[in-house]
Protein backbone atom coordinates (compact mmCIF):
# COMPACT_ATOMS: atom_id res chain seq x y z
CA UNK A 1 0.00 0.00 0.00
CA UNK A 2 1.55 3.37 -0.97
CA UNK A 3 1.65 6.58 1.62
CA UNK A 4 -1.46 8.11 0.08
CA UNK A 5 -3.87 5.50 0.59
CA UNK A 6 -2.59 5.29 4.17
CA UNK A 7 -2.74 8.58 4.58
CA UNK A 8 -6.88 8.45 4.53
CA UNK A 9 -6.93 9.58 1.25
CA UNK A 10 -5.27 12.96 2.12
CA UNK A 11 -1.89 13.82 0.16
CA UNK A 12 0.76 16.91 1.04
CA UNK A 13 4.23 17.13 2.29
CA UNK A 14 5.10 16.29 5.28
CA UNK A 15 6.57 18.36 7.85
CA UNK A 16 10.40 18.69 8.00
CA UNK A 17 12.30 19.17 11.52
CA UNK A 18 14.63 21.94 11.86
CA UNK A 19 18.00 20.52 13.17
CA UNK A 20 20.37 22.73 14.80
CA UNK A 21 23.77 22.72 13.57
CA UNK A 22 26.31 21.49 15.49
CA UNK A 23 28.53 24.44 17.49
CA UNK A 24 32.26 23.95 16.47
CA UNK A 25 34.18 23.23 19.81
CA UNK A 26 36.22 25.98 21.50
CA UNK A 27 39.84 26.05 20.91
CA UNK A 28 42.26 25.59 23.45
CA UNK A 29 44.17 28.57 24.30
CA UNK A 30 48.06 27.98 24.36
CA UNK A 31 50.52 30.09 25.31
CA UNK A 32 51.10 31.58 22.09
CA UNK A 33 47.58 32.87 22.12
CA UNK A 34 48.30 34.30 25.55
CA UNK A 35 51.06 36.40 24.49
CA UNK A 36 49.20 37.92 21.99
CA UNK A 37 47.07 39.59 24.30
CA UNK A 38 47.01 43.17 25.45
CA UNK A 39 47.58 44.36 29.09
CA UNK A 40 45.26 46.54 30.99
CA UNK A 41 45.63 49.99 31.21
CA UNK A 42 46.73 51.31 34.62
CA UNK A 43 45.02 53.35 37.07
CA UNK A 44 45.66 57.20 36.93
CA UNK A 45 48.11 59.10 39.79
CA UNK A 46 45.91 60.18 42.99
CA UNK A 47 45.28 64.36 42.51
CA UNK A 48 44.52 67.34 45.02
CA UNK A 49 40.49 67.81 44.63
CA UNK A 50 38.31 70.84 45.78
CA UNK A 51 37.83 69.08 49.26
CA UNK A 52 41.82 68.48 49.92
CA UNK A 53 42.64 71.90 49.20
CA UNK A 54 40.20 72.94 51.41
CA UNK A 55 41.10 70.70 54.44
CA UNK A 56 44.55 71.95 53.60
CA UNK A 57 43.27 75.48 53.80
CA UNK A 58 41.35 74.91 56.67
CA UNK A 59 44.53 73.92 58.69
CA UNK A 60 46.49 76.65 57.46
CA UNK A 61 43.70 79.36 58.62
CA UNK A 62 43.05 77.37 61.70
CA UNK A 63 46.16 76.16 63.11
CA UNK A 64 49.26 77.48 61.16
CA UNK A 65 48.14 80.85 60.90
CA UNK A 66 47.38 81.67 64.53
CA UNK A 67 50.19 79.62 66.03
CA UNK A 68 52.32 81.62 64.07
CA UNK A 69 51.37 85.06 65.67
CA UNK A 70 50.87 83.54 68.78
CA UNK A 71 54.66 82.75 68.77
CA UNK A 72 55.29 85.89 67.19
CA UNK A 73 53.36 88.12 69.87
CA UNK A 74 55.43 86.25 72.60
CA UNK A 75 58.95 86.94 71.60
CA UNK A 76 58.50 90.14 69.74
CA UNK A 77 55.70 91.82 71.72
CA UNK A 78 55.53 90.33 74.50
CA UNK A 79 57.10 92.57 77.47
CA UNK A 80 59.13 90.25 80.10
CA UNK A 81 57.84 89.79 83.64
CA UNK A 82 59.50 89.48 86.86
CA UNK A 83 58.33 87.53 89.91
CA UNK A 84 58.88 87.83 93.31
CA UNK A 85 57.68 85.12 96.09
CA UNK A 86 56.95 85.41 99.52
CA UNK A 87 55.92 82.99 102.14
CA UNK A 88 54.07 83.36 105.70
CA UNK A 89 51.84 81.94 108.02
CA UNK A 90 49.33 82.78 110.48
CA UNK A 91 50.53 81.93 114.07
CA UNK A 92 48.64 81.66 117.48
CA UNK A 93 50.12 81.93 120.94
CA UNK A 94 49.23 78.98 123.24
CA UNK A 95 47.08 79.61 126.12
CA UNK A 96 47.85 80.01 129.54
CA UNK A 97 46.88 77.88 132.42
CA UNK A 98 44.81 80.49 133.53
CA UNK A 99 43.10 80.49 130.71
CA UNK A 100 41.64 76.76 131.47
CA UNK A 101 39.90 78.61 134.43
CA UNK A 102 37.51 80.53 132.44
CA UNK A 103 36.26 77.46 130.11
CA UNK A 104 35.42 78.66 127.00
CA UNK A 105 36.56 82.44 127.63
CA UNK A 106 39.71 81.76 125.12
CA UNK A 107 37.66 80.28 122.19
CA UNK A 108 37.01 84.47 122.13
CA UNK A 109 40.16 85.09 120.35
CA UNK A 110 40.14 82.28 117.71
CA UNK A 111 42.16 79.05 118.07
CA UNK A 112 42.23 77.81 114.45
CA UNK A 113 44.88 78.03 113.09
CA UNK A 114 43.48 77.35 109.52
CA UNK A 115 40.33 79.29 109.95
CA UNK A 116 42.71 82.63 110.42
CA UNK A 117 44.52 81.29 106.95
CA UNK A 118 41.25 81.10 105.21
CA UNK A 119 40.51 84.34 106.47
CA UNK A 120 43.67 85.50 105.22
CA UNK A 121 43.49 84.12 101.54
CA UNK A 122 40.02 85.46 100.96
CA UNK A 123 41.18 88.94 101.78
CA UNK A 124 44.49 88.92 99.71
CA UNK A 125 42.73 87.98 97.16
CA UNK A 126 39.77 90.92 98.45
CA UNK A 127 39.00 94.27 96.23
CA UNK A 128 39.53 96.27 99.26
CA UNK A 129 42.92 95.03 99.53
CA UNK A 130 43.44 95.50 95.57
CA UNK A 131 42.15 99.19 96.38
CA UNK A 132 44.51 100.23 99.26
CA UNK A 133 47.62 98.32 97.27
CA UNK A 134 46.28 100.84 94.53
CA UNK A 135 46.47 104.05 96.45
CA UNK A 136 50.06 103.26 98.60
CA UNK A 137 51.89 101.76 95.46
CA UNK A 138 50.33 102.09 92.42
CA UNK A 139 48.92 99.28 90.83
CA UNK A 140 47.02 101.07 87.75
CA UNK A 141 49.95 103.17 86.73
CA UNK A 142 52.63 100.69 86.41
CA UNK A 143 50.36 97.49 84.71
CA UNK A 144 48.86 100.20 82.36
CA UNK A 145 52.40 101.74 81.45
CA UNK A 146 53.05 98.71 78.72
CA UNK A 147 49.41 98.85 77.61
CA UNK A 148 50.92 100.42 74.52
CA UNK A 149 53.63 97.64 73.19
CA UNK A 150 51.24 94.97 75.25
CA UNK A 151 47.68 94.92 75.41
CA UNK A 152 47.45 91.33 76.36
CA UNK A 153 49.19 91.15 79.42
CA UNK A 154 48.76 94.69 80.50
CA UNK A 155 46.46 96.84 82.19
CA UNK A 156 43.84 98.84 80.13
CA UNK A 157 44.30 102.10 80.83
CA UNK A 158 40.82 103.26 81.80
CA UNK A 159 40.86 100.43 83.79
CA UNK A 160 38.27 100.34 86.57
CA UNK A 161 38.10 98.49 90.02
CA UNK A 162 36.64 95.69 89.20
CA UNK A 163 38.59 95.49 85.81
CA UNK A 164 42.14 95.61 88.31
CA UNK A 165 40.17 93.02 90.54
CA UNK A 166 40.39 90.72 87.71
CA UNK A 167 43.43 91.72 86.64
CA UNK A 168 44.90 91.17 90.35
CA UNK A 169 44.11 87.41 90.30
CA UNK A 170 46.54 87.11 86.97
CA UNK A 171 49.54 89.10 88.47
CA UNK A 172 49.20 87.29 92.01
CA UNK A 173 49.26 83.79 92.66
CA UNK A 174 48.56 82.14 96.06
CA UNK A 175 49.16 78.48 97.73
CA UNK A 176 47.66 77.44 100.68
CA UNK A 177 48.03 74.50 102.67
CA UNK A 178 45.16 73.75 104.85
CA UNK A 179 47.30 70.91 106.96
CA UNK A 180 50.32 73.34 107.76
CA UNK A 181 48.46 76.59 107.55
CA UNK A 182 51.70 77.65 105.34
CA UNK A 183 50.86 79.80 102.36
CA UNK A 184 52.76 81.46 99.50
CA UNK A 185 52.47 84.37 97.38
CA UNK A 186 53.89 85.23 94.24
CA UNK A 187 53.73 88.26 92.37
CA UNK A 188 54.50 89.34 88.38
CA UNK A 189 55.22 92.71 87.69
CA UNK A 190 57.15 94.38 84.54
CA UNK A 191 60.02 95.11 86.97
CA UNK A 192 61.43 93.07 89.54
CA UNK A 193 61.41 95.52 92.37
CA UNK A 194 57.58 96.35 91.78
CA UNK A 195 57.22 93.03 92.09
CA UNK A 196 58.92 93.12 95.22
CA UNK A 197 57.66 95.86 96.69
CA UNK A 198 54.05 94.38 95.74
CA UNK A 199 54.88 91.26 97.82
CA UNK A 200 56.20 93.32 100.65
CA UNK A 201 52.41 95.56 101.19
CA UNK A 202 51.00 92.55 100.89
CA UNK A 203 52.80 91.13 103.93
CA UNK A 204 51.98 94.24 105.42
CA UNK A 205 48.47 94.56 105.05
CA UNK A 206 48.13 90.73 105.84
CA UNK A 207 49.89 92.18 108.83
CA UNK A 208 47.39 94.86 109.53
CA UNK A 209 44.60 92.66 109.37
CA UNK A 210 45.56 89.73 111.85
CA UNK A 211 46.37 93.18 114.31
CA UNK A 212 42.97 94.28 113.50
CA UNK A 213 41.48 90.44 114.69
CA UNK A 214 43.26 90.25 117.73
CA UNK A 215 41.94 94.23 118.21
CA UNK A 216 38.62 93.17 117.71
CA UNK A 217 39.07 89.45 119.91
CA UNK A 218 40.70 91.78 122.79
CA UNK A 219 37.97 94.31 123.02
CA UNK A 220 35.48 91.12 122.35
CA UNK A 221 36.88 89.06 125.68
CA UNK A 222 37.62 92.23 127.85
CA UNK A 223 33.45 93.71 127.05
CA UNK A 224 32.12 89.94 127.86
CA UNK A 225 34.24 89.76 131.04
CA UNK A 226 33.58 92.79 132.05
CA UNK A 227 29.45 91.95 131.63
CA UNK A 228 29.84 88.96 133.77
CA UNK A 229 32.03 90.74 136.37
CA UNK A 230 28.84 93.31 136.41
CA UNK A 231 26.26 90.85 136.68
CA UNK A 232 28.05 88.50 139.22
CA UNK A 233 28.34 91.91 141.18
CA UNK A 234 24.92 92.76 140.73
CA UNK A 235 23.86 88.99 141.83
CA UNK A 236 26.36 89.14 144.84
CA UNK A 237 24.62 92.32 146.43
CA UNK A 238 21.16 90.89 145.93
CA UNK A 239 22.54 87.90 147.79
CA UNK A 240 23.66 89.94 150.67
CA UNK A 241 20.86 92.11 150.84
CA UNK A 242 18.71 89.38 150.88
CA UNK A 243 20.22 88.14 153.95
CA UNK A 244 20.73 90.99 155.86
CA UNK A 245 16.85 91.83 155.45
CA UNK A 246 16.59 87.72 156.66
CA UNK A 247 18.86 88.93 160.23
CA UNK A 248 16.89 92.47 160.46
CA UNK A 249 13.41 90.56 159.80
CA UNK A 250 14.00 88.10 162.28
CA UNK A 251 16.65 89.53 165.07
CA UNK A 252 18.88 86.12 164.35
CA UNK A 253 22.06 87.04 163.13
CA UNK A 254 23.54 83.54 162.87
CA UNK A 255 20.52 80.67 163.06
CA UNK A 256 23.92 78.22 162.91
CA UNK A 257 24.96 80.01 166.24
CA UNK A 258 21.61 80.63 167.93
CA UNK A 259 21.33 76.55 167.22
CA UNK A 260 24.26 75.99 168.25
CA UNK A 261 22.91 77.64 171.82
CA UNK A 262 19.42 76.08 171.72
CA UNK A 263 21.67 72.37 171.98
CA UNK A 264 23.83 73.95 174.61
CA UNK A 265 20.83 74.26 176.85
CA UNK A 266 19.31 71.11 175.94
CA UNK A 267 22.50 69.54 176.67
CA UNK A 268 22.78 71.65 180.18
CA UNK A 269 18.91 70.02 180.85
CA UNK A 270 20.21 66.47 180.02
CA UNK A 271 22.70 66.86 182.78
CA UNK A 272 20.84 68.43 185.14
CA UNK A 273 18.60 65.62 184.60
CA UNK A 274 20.56 62.94 185.25
CA UNK A 275 22.14 64.73 188.19
CA UNK A 276 19.01 65.40 190.24
CA UNK A 277 17.72 61.09 188.84
CA UNK A 278 21.09 60.39 190.85
CA UNK A 279 20.18 62.67 193.99
CA UNK A 280 16.89 61.32 193.97
CA UNK A 281 18.22 58.22 193.83
CA UNK A 282 20.38 58.07 196.86
CA UNK A 283 17.89 59.93 199.15
CA UNK A 284 15.65 57.10 198.74
CA UNK A 285 18.32 54.33 199.47
CA UNK A 286 19.12 56.73 202.64
CA UNK A 287 15.72 57.93 203.75
CA UNK A 288 12.17 56.93 203.74
CA UNK A 289 9.35 58.71 201.58
CA UNK A 290 8.16 60.94 204.44
CA UNK A 291 11.17 63.19 204.10
CA UNK A 292 10.80 66.56 202.26
CA UNK A 293 13.52 66.36 200.42
CA UNK A 294 12.12 63.73 198.32
CA UNK A 295 9.72 65.60 196.84
CA UNK A 296 11.40 68.78 196.33
CA UNK A 297 13.77 66.53 194.28
CA UNK A 298 10.75 64.96 192.13
CA UNK A 299 9.38 68.92 191.88
CA UNK A 300 13.12 70.17 189.97
CA UNK A 301 13.06 66.13 188.02
CA UNK A 302 9.59 67.02 187.01
CA UNK A 303 9.85 70.79 186.07
CA UNK A 304 13.51 69.59 183.74
CA UNK A 305 11.52 66.95 181.66
CA UNK A 306 9.00 69.84 180.94
CA UNK A 307 11.59 72.27 180.15
CA UNK A 308 13.24 69.70 177.77
CA UNK A 309 10.04 68.88 176.54
CA UNK A 310 9.42 72.43 175.65
CA UNK A 311 12.82 72.67 173.99
CA UNK A 312 11.75 69.89 171.56
CA UNK A 313 9.20 70.86 170.13
CA UNK A 314 10.32 74.67 169.75
CA UNK A 315 12.88 72.74 166.56
CA UNK A 316 9.98 71.09 165.55
CA UNK A 317 6.77 72.88 165.56
CA UNK A 318 7.10 75.92 168.16
CA UNK A 319 7.10 79.63 166.33
CA UNK A 320 10.11 81.75 167.62
CA UNK A 321 8.03 84.68 168.39
CA UNK A 322 6.56 87.87 167.33
CA UNK A 323 10.10 88.69 166.23
CA UNK A 324 10.02 86.47 163.61
CA UNK A 325 6.87 87.14 162.35
CA UNK A 326 5.27 83.77 163.91
CA UNK A 327 7.48 81.67 161.59
CA UNK A 328 8.46 78.00 163.08
CA UNK A 329 11.81 77.82 163.73
CA UNK A 330 12.97 75.08 161.04
CA UNK A 331 11.33 77.12 158.35
CA UNK A 332 13.73 80.02 159.90
CA UNK A 333 16.59 77.43 159.56
CA UNK A 334 16.14 76.40 155.36
CA UNK A 335 15.35 79.93 154.36
CA UNK A 336 18.56 80.89 156.03
CA UNK A 337 21.08 78.06 154.44
CA UNK A 338 18.97 78.71 151.11
CA UNK A 339 20.28 82.18 151.62
CA UNK A 340 23.94 81.44 152.60
CA UNK A 341 23.63 79.03 149.91
CA UNK A 342 23.02 82.22 147.29
CA UNK A 343 25.48 84.13 148.64
CA UNK A 344 28.25 81.38 148.41
CA UNK A 345 27.35 80.57 144.91
CA UNK A 346 27.09 84.67 144.42
CA UNK A 347 30.73 85.02 145.83
CA UNK A 348 32.20 82.08 143.37
CA UNK A 349 30.37 83.82 140.46
CA UNK A 350 32.28 87.12 141.56
CA UNK A 351 35.78 85.41 142.07
CA UNK A 352 35.58 83.47 138.78
CA UNK A 353 34.46 86.95 136.59
CA UNK A 354 37.43 88.64 138.13
CA UNK A 355 39.62 86.22 137.30
CA UNK A 356 37.97 86.22 133.94
CA UNK A 357 38.73 89.73 133.64
CA UNK A 358 42.22 89.65 134.75
CA UNK A 359 42.78 86.76 132.56
CA UNK A 360 41.55 88.82 129.12
CA UNK A 361 43.19 92.02 130.15
CA UNK A 362 46.62 89.93 130.21
CA UNK A 363 45.68 88.96 126.84
CA UNK A 364 44.70 92.27 125.90
CA UNK A 365 48.24 93.12 126.66
CA UNK A 366 50.00 90.62 123.96
CA UNK A 367 49.16 89.52 120.62
CA UNK A 368 47.88 86.37 120.34
CA UNK A 369 48.22 85.90 116.65
CA UNK A 370 50.52 87.42 114.38
CA UNK A 371 51.57 87.00 110.79
CA UNK A 372 54.84 85.41 110.85
CA UNK A 373 56.99 85.82 107.38
CA UNK A 374 59.22 82.44 106.69
CA UNK A 375 60.73 83.72 103.26
CA UNK A 376 60.87 86.93 102.58
CA UNK A 377 59.89 88.87 99.60
CA UNK A 378 63.05 87.76 96.88
CA UNK A 379 64.43 90.18 93.97
CA UNK A 380 63.89 88.58 90.72
CA UNK A 381 66.70 89.10 88.35
CA UNK A 382 65.85 86.97 85.00
CA UNK A 383 62.01 87.20 83.50
CA UNK A 384 60.38 84.07 83.79
CA UNK A 385 57.37 85.11 82.31
CA UNK A 386 55.46 84.88 80.47
CA UNK A 387 56.46 81.51 79.77
CA UNK A 388 56.70 82.02 75.88
CA UNK A 389 57.21 77.92 75.24
CA UNK A 390 54.66 76.26 77.96
CA UNK A 391 51.93 79.13 76.15
CA UNK A 392 52.66 78.49 72.49
CA UNK A 393 52.81 74.49 73.09
CA UNK A 394 49.46 74.61 74.54
CA UNK A 395 47.81 76.93 71.99
CA UNK A 396 49.36 74.62 68.90
CA UNK A 397 47.56 71.79 70.79
CA UNK A 398 44.41 73.52 71.00
CA UNK A 399 44.28 74.83 67.81
CA UNK A 400 44.88 71.13 66.57
CA UNK A 401 42.35 69.79 68.90
CA UNK A 402 40.15 72.39 67.23
CA UNK A 403 40.34 71.92 63.65
CA UNK A 404 40.41 68.13 64.26
CA UNK A 405 37.02 68.65 65.71
CA UNK A 406 36.08 70.18 62.92
CA UNK A 407 37.43 68.64 60.34
CA UNK A 408 35.23 65.51 61.83
CA UNK A 409 32.34 66.87 62.29
CA UNK A 410 32.75 68.17 58.41
CA UNK A 411 33.22 64.97 57.21
CA UNK A 412 30.51 63.18 59.23
CA UNK A 413 27.99 65.77 57.95
CA UNK A 414 28.86 65.42 54.56
CA UNK A 415 28.77 62.09 54.44
CA UNK A 416 25.65 61.50 55.63
CA UNK A 417 24.13 64.12 53.17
Amino acid sequence: MNDASQGGGTTGPKPVLAVPKAVPSAKPVGAADLKTEQPRAMASSARMKRRHWGLALSFLVVVVVPFLCVGLYLWLVAEDQYSSTAGFTVRQEEDSGASAVLGGLAQLTGSSTASDGNILYEFILSQALVQTIDDKIGLREHYSSRWSSDPIFALSRDASIEDLEAYWQRIVRISFDQGSGLMEVQVLAFDPDKAQAIARQIILEGQAMINALNDKAREDAMRYAEIELDEAVARLKEAREALTSFRTRTTIVDPDADLQGRMGVMNGLQQQLAAALIEYDLLREQTNEDDPRLNQVRRRIEAIRNRIDEERRAFTSDTVGSRSGGEDYPSLIAEYEGLVVDREFAEESYRASLAAVDVARAKASRQSRYLATYVEPTHAQTSEYPQRFTIVGLAGLFLLLVWATCALIYYSIRDRS
